[in-house]
């Protein structure tokens, strides 16, 4: 139990809330990204707009992460 920071969490709530709608959208340009890849693969742009598109899934996690390694015992 000592990594349980609950403040930390709460605090990130609505922060990770936010994050969670733009991971949303992440993954749909997730979704057409891949899908152009599979169409013209030679399309360099479209595999940095699909690699972006997985960080900003990723995001509620590392917020919530942050904000629990903020705030101390």
């Amino acid at each position: 139990m000592a990594k349980c920071r609950p403040l930390g969490f709460l605090i990130s709530l609505p922060f990770a809330l936010l994050s969670l709608i733009l991971s949303l959208v992440g993954a749909v340009v997730w979704v057409i990204g891949s899908f152009l890849n599979c169409i013209c693969p030679c399309c360099i742009c479209c595999t940095g707009l699909v690699n972006m598109a997985v960080s900003l899934v990723k995001l509620p996690v590392k917020i919530i992460r942050w904000f629990t390694d903020q705030i101390p015992c």
